[in-house]
């Protein structure tokens, strides 16, 4: 069983809305951190970007 994560920080993707948190890869750079995936930040899916709309389906 997992253990329990203390609340990480969250922010909210710039190209699909949604939101994530925090990685101990982005401890150094979080404040420059604006999208949730490698996906996201090649912009795959730029028609979302922001909108309430519908959240593509995920692969």
């Amino acid at each position: 069983m997992a253990h329990k994560k203390p609340h990480l920080p969250q922010k909210i993707c710039a190209a699909c809305g949604r939101p994530f948190a925090w990685r101990r890869k982005w401890a150094r750079d979080w404040e420059q951190v604006r999208y949730c995936s490698d996906a996201c930040r090649s912009e795959r899916f730029p028609a979302s970007r922001g909108s309430a709309g519908p959240v593509p389906p995920r692969r």
